[in-house]
């Protein structure tokens, strides 16, 4: 047969699909003749398509050494290069494609898919669109339009391509799968939900479609049914990384903390350049009280995406844990996230139009992920319910990923309610400055969820930050954060925050205690039982040993720990450990994990005698939970805000015998307690009713006192005029 008749064959078989005996002809044509052209073009397509993309680009390159001229071999290299993520060798081969032919469609779209994956997106929506210029009926290059699109947050012209592309070709399982990407990005879970059936439906080993329907559930609050979708693609695709990071995550959220973590550490082993990988793998360590490991992992994070902001913060955030940092270093590493994340919006301001009055109606917007049953709502809802709504108009700028009951209540308390889970950071500041916001209070800070890229942007002419995280934001974009002088006394203090501190007359907390909480409870006959509910993270060596001091000094004292932390077989092992090298035998540790429901959890303090607040991260819910069920609470006084929220509790609540000025005093205080039995049942008797009468319950001098501070910044910014 000759090498002409042989070409004809291989052409056919590959247009039959029967690629095997293709190839094979191929190498029998190439053995007699190895400079020919055709040949090895096609050997090269039909290596690609065997995932040999090595072999292929060493074919594909010897047949245009041959036939310098010819675009269409160039155009197949670049889709070679594209799969291989040689990316910047996918963008010259489909150049050198448009220098020789410049009408070839087919190369400006695989040139817009390499820019695309190149984060040139840009760029590469210009190409795409020459593309379909050239051949509208492309639906490839509809679907990398499509693409590149929403990854610069045009997601309406991306779902308009991306239906486009599917008008054209709807059995393109990978454009629905994108189309549901696009739809999720715009709020709308269940269209995506349906793109993503329908592409498994077409193809249904598809990693990515189970890997995208599992964020998608997610985001429903689907916890199980997201699972389910995760373990599909991991069980298709064993090496998926993302699949393993995203079940993790969701094991994580649940609170099946040791079950988490082995997927979180597979995810960063298969993916270890992904700073993603590590973030979430610092947040499970974090959650286990690991906290050097989470921090290592933070860092890593940085080191491999330096702009990653929700990294950063979350560094930020353990780093406040630690017992032996420095407070000014502390203050440092904000300093240079906000120089980092935020610097840049600084030269961006846009000058505020807002009516000068001082006296007028002020609009206040409340930007947070916490309009829900968190602890930010426990001290958040009497404020929000009782705000003067003729000398104040209140909107709600909600970033809550599963909005509950508590979301529904403080709805109704705003005059507008915006959900922004959405939206841009430079959409919601566009949002909050067409809204004409006077006044833009931030409560979450650094922590999940958080939007503090959008206060950088200073869509408000007055910006405050307040209650959800405890410590300086590190932007000065932020002009004040709102404290009392007992967290933050003056002196010392102003200089540890970027913030003006703006100190509240009495308390700068609120509680509001759950409707559902339980009648407190006469104390269990037995020992006498210690008690703490705080994060798992906040518990660390230096309390650890005070706690057995303690144990030690109360002989036949228990210790109770509940937390989701503390729920984990991982937790529960090393702590014994721990407490048995300190002579407390593991009998007299009892630990237990979250309780989803809000009485069951309140409840469990009617077994606790004594609660013992973590040093240096003081408790804020636990604390103000543990008084309404009638426990008192030992804290131990330190120098910055997160050691000192305490005392401003304990003090508002008339109760400033229980902080101690020292380890040693903290250790009296509470064996004193455990060895005054009348004094404990007698808390138990009256402590609910002096808490309701206290600063701290007191939701109308609470509002007036907030709306007072509100007026007097409004009209320190008016007077700068």
């Amino acid at each position: 047969m000759t090498v002409d008749r042989l070409f004809e064959s291989a052409l056919a078989r590959h247009r039959a699909g029967r690629w095997g005996e293709a190839e094979k002809f191929c190498r029998q044509i190439l053995s007699q003749n190895p400079d020919h052209t055709g040949a090895l073009h096609l050997m090269g397509l039909l290596l690609a398509r065997g995932s040999r993309l090595d072999e292929a680009i060493q074919f594909l390159q010897r047949a245009i050494a041959l036939s310098p001229d010819n675009a269409v071999y160039y155009v197949d290299l670049s889709a070679v290069f594209t799969i291989k993520k040689q990316l910047s060798d996918a963008i010259d081969a489909s150049r050198r494609a448009i220098a020789i032919k410049p009408d070839l469609a087919e190369a400006h779209r695989n040139l817009a898919n390499a820019l695309k994956d190149s984060g040139q997106t840009g760029e590469a929506i210009i190409a795409a669109r020459e593309a379909i210029r050239l051949k509208p009926e492309m639906a490839t290059a509809h679907a990398i339009l499509g693409d590149a699109l929403n990854r610069t947050g045009r997601h309406d012209e991306a779902v308009a391509a991306f239906q486009k592309c599917l008008a054209l070709q709807p059995t393109l399982a990978i454009a629905r799968v994108n189309l549901g990407i696009a739809l999720a990005d715009k709020g709308q879970f269940d269209d995506a939900i349906a793109q993503y059936h329908q592409a498994i439906s077409l193809q249904p080993n598809m990693p990515e479609a189970h890997n995208n329907l599992g964020s998608a559930w997610k985001e429903k609050g689907k916890l199980n049914d997201a699972i389910a979708a995760y373990q599909q693609a991991i069980r298709i695709k064993p090496d998926f990384a993302d699949a393993y990071s995203n079940l993790g995550v969701i094991l994580k959220d649940k609170w099946q903390l040791d079950e988490a973590l082995p997927y979180l550490q597979r995810a960063t082993q298969l993916s270890p350049g992904s700073a993603e990988m590590h973030n979430n793998l610092g947040g499970g360590l974090n959650d286990l009280g690991r906290l050097h490991e989470a921090i290592t992992c933070y860092r890593r994070a940085l080191q491999l995406k330096p702009d990653f902001a929700e990294a950063h913060s979350n560094l930020l955030f353990t780093l406040t844990s630690l017992p032996d940092m420095d407070a000014e270093a502390i203050f440092a590493e904000h300093r240079a996230w906000a120089e980092r994340h935020a610097a840049a919006f600084a030269r961006q301001t846009i000058a505020h139009a807002n009516d000068r009055s001082p006296d007028r109606r002020l609009r206040i917007g409340y930007l947070s992920a916490d309009f829900r049953r968190h602890s930010v709502g426990y001290f958040l809802l009497w404020l929000l319910e009782r705000h003067d709504h003729q000398n104040f108009e209140i909107v709600g700028y909600s970033n809550v990923q599963r909005p509950d009951d508590f979301t529904e209540r403080m709805k109704r308390s705003c005059d507008s309610w915006r959900n922004i889970r959405a939206m841009k950071d430079e959409a919601v500041a566009d949002l909050i400055r067409r809204d004409g916001i006077d006044i833009l209070v931030d409560l979450s800070g650094h922590t999940a969820g958080g939007r503090l890229l959008v206060l950088a942007r200073k869509p408000a002419p007055v910006q405050v930050t307040w209650l959800g995280y405890a410590n300086t934001t590190g932007i000065p974009a932020i002009d004040y954060r709102l404290t009392d002088a007992l967290a933050d006394p003056p002196g010392a203090a102003d200089a540890l925050n970027v913030e003006k501190l703006w100190r509240l007359p009495t308390c700068a907390w609120c509680y509001h205690p759950p409707d559902e909480a339980p009648d407190v409870q006469a104390r269990p006959a037995g020992p006498i039982t210690f008690g703490c509910f705080n994060a798992f993270a906040k518990i660390n060596e230096k309390t650890i040993a005070l706690w057995a001091d303690l144990l030690n000094r109360v002989p036949a004292s228990r210790l109770l720990l509940k937390s989701a932390g503390a729920g984990q077989e991982s937790s529960r092992t090393c702590l014994t450990a721990r407490f048995a090298e300190l002579g407390i035998t593991g009998d007299r540790i009892e630990m237990l994990g979250r309780t989803p429901d809000a009485r069951d959890h309140m409840k469990l303090y009617g077994r606790v005698d004594v609660a013992l607040d973590t040093y240096p991260y003081h408790g804020t819910t636990t604390t103000c939970e543990a008084l309404w069920m009638g426990v008192p609470v030992v804290t131990l006084a330190g120098r910055t805000h997160v050691s000192r929220v305490g005392v401003s509790l304990l003090t508002s609540a008339g109760l400033p015998e229980l902080i101690a000025q020292s380890p040693e005093d903290y250790l009296r205080i509470a064996a004193s307690l455990a060895d005054d039995l009348p004094r404990l049942t007698e808390s138990r008797q009256t402590l609910r009713a002096k808490l309701r009468a206290s600063p701290l319950m007191d939701g109308a001098r609470f509002t007036s006192d907030m709306e007072s501070a509100y007026r007097q910044m409004w009209r320190a910014w008016c007077a700068r005029a």
